[in-house]
């Protein structure tokens, strides 16, 4: 029953790992502050909390693991909120995005609101 604990502990570090590579690159590629903050959000809910919980099936019962899954808990709180607010300070400061929301042309994308007018 270890080894198979070891084992998968060894595999969610790694996989935490590989999510941060990759959003690693996400920051680095991104044009924009928008899609840069869904990469770096990637990194703490995806990358970090795996590894931390790789950490604590490595670990064991003990209290470094409950101190770990508070910092989980707070991690899978405080990175929402954090990504919110940054993302609303650069609406408020007037960031567009880069890339456009739709790739349809104007003229196809807006609906008649025929209804509306009578």
């Amino acid at each position: 029953m270890n080894i198979i604990l070891e084992i998968f502990s060894i595999f969610l570090m790694s996989l935490g790992c590989v999510v941060m590579l990759f959003a690693a690159l996400g920051l680095y590629r991104f044009p924009d502050i928008y899609m840069r903050l869904h990469s770096s959000t990637k990194v703490n809910t995806g990358g970090a909390m795996t590894i931390l919980l790789g950490l604590v099936l490595r670990s064991g019962i003990n209290a470094l693991s409950l101190k770990i899954l508070v910092l989980i808990l707070l991690i899978f709180i405080l990175t929402p909120v954090i990504s919110h607010a940054i993302a609303r300070s650069a609406h408020l400061q007037g960031k567009t995005p880069i890339i456009p929301f739709t790739s349809y042309p104007k003229e196809e994308y807006e609906p008649e609101y025929e209804f509306l007018k009578e």
